[in-house]
């Protein structure tokens, strides 16, 4: 009786909620979070706290829970229904994220995990501010069904609302397999992380009972197999600690949305600066190579570039610079790689990081000493003139400063 008059006051009722909110914020417990480190993973609300400037995170949602009863899943709890999203400062810009907790369920997405990640995005776009989406989930929550899978696509319909509208990030930061590699792959850049983060398809295991190949996980779908062999992967991180870092430095150069004013920083270096170095880097002979990158840095603020896309298709460099604070893109033949020819990856590679910078308002450089397109019967058959207009198309439809 004591309790129940102690519930029905407000101080009674506070301290309810308080302990509501501290038992969902232990996630799956003690032992699933040890074993999340002993992964060498962060935990999803460790991965929010060393994003979000401190104290600045606001958590939505939090005492969602799932509706299914089939299997078992009536008797079954899952904290945040195994997501944490919410809003926050990152250098104190707002940025909106959803964060998947392995340690609740795998992070599976269910209806409610789900429709938790749609609130979040809805609100991106109302606020028209950055998303980041931080991924580490075994995939679809089978026991859910359908309702399940209704879920990618409403995450795929809002990546798609939000392409080229506001910057959208995603971080893999563990197993991201199935449908749920589609809406990474919608988003703007994707950051892995080697050794524990993988996406694909279909799993090692399936690929050996359907078509007898063998190959482990991080040759099939590891970071540096994504960043150097499919493209799909923009930036290899070491740990999760050095993937935070990496998506602050990113933001740093990039608007909240289209409609947004770049982010200028305060200029450090003399516009009045020369660059005789250049006179050292850039050989007489025109058959010999040379470091494009040292190039770039020459004429960068403080020699700082942030490189995307570093394995892939290196004969063609893509990055973003700074120039008297504020932020450029910059596109560049690297001579050091196959004479910096182009060929059907380095198109696709440059033609899409040019229609990211038209869409934010991020100016044009163009760096070019190019022996013209990749010869022979390869490029011919994979595309080589469908994949170089990409290119002409990418660059004429640009609306942005263009400097060559």
């Amino acid at each position: 009786m004591g309790d129940d008059i102690r519930q029905a006051t407000t101080e009674g009722k506070l301290r309810d909620f308080d302990a509501r909110v501290q038992a969902l914020t232990q996630m799956g417990g003690a032992k699933q979070v040890q074993k999340q480190h002993d992964g060498g993973k962060l935990t999803a609300r460790e991965r929010l706290d060393r994003l979000f400037d401190e104290g600045s995170f606001q958590e939505v949602q939090l005492f969602v829970k799932h509706h299914a009863t089939l299997f078992g899943m009536d008797k079954k709890e899952i904290p945040a229904d195994g997501v944490i999203t919410g809003f926050g400062k990152v250098n104190g810009r707002i940025v909106f994220a959803a964060s998947q907790d392995f340690t609740s369920a795998g992070g599976t997405l269910g209806e409610m995990h789900a429709k938790k990640i749609w609130k979040v995005m809805d609100m991106a776009l109302d606020a028209q501010k950055p998303f980041i989406s931080i991924n580490d989930s075994g995939g679809a929550r089978i026991q859910e069904g359908v309702p399940s899978l209704e879920g990618y696509g409403g995450i795929f319909y809002r990546n798609t609302l939000a392409s080229g509208y506001i910057p959208q990030i995603t971080a893999i930061m563990g197993p991201t397999a199935g449908g749920a590699v589609y809406s990474p792959a919608l988003t703007d850049w994707i950051f892995m992380v080697k050794n524990t983060s993988y996406m694909y398809i279909t799993g090692p295991d399936v690929i050996k009972a359907v078509i007898g190949e063998e190959v482990s996980q991080e040759d099939l779908g590891g970071a540096m197999a994504h960043a150097s062999k499919s493209g799909v992967c923009h930036v290899v991180t070491e740990n999760d600690e050095d993937c935070i870092r990496k998506i602050k430095e990113l933001l740093s150069y990039l608007p909240d949305s289209c409609h947004s004013p770049l982010p200028v920083a305060v200029a450090t270096d003399s516009p009045d600066r020369e660059c005789p170095e250049l006179n050292k880097i850039i050989p007489d002979r025109a058959a010999r190579a040379y470091n494009m990158k040292n190039v770039i840095k020459s004429v960068a603020d403080n020699s700082e570039l942030f490189e995307l896309h570093a394995q892939w298709a290196p004969n063609i460099i893509v990055a973003l610079i700074r120039i008297m604070g504020s932020p450029v893109g910059v596109i560049a033949n690297n001579p050091m790689s196959f004479a910096g020819v182009l060929n059907v990856n380095a198109s696709d590679k440059a033609s899409r990081f040019i229609r990211f910078c038209d869409a934010f308002n991020i100016p044009l450089l163009t760096f070019s000493d190019v022996p013209g397109y990749m010869p022979g019967t390869d490029q011919e058959w994979a595309g080589i003139i469908r994949h170089g207009a990409k290119l002409l198309h990418a660059y004429s439809e640009a609306t942005v400063p263009k400097i060559t």
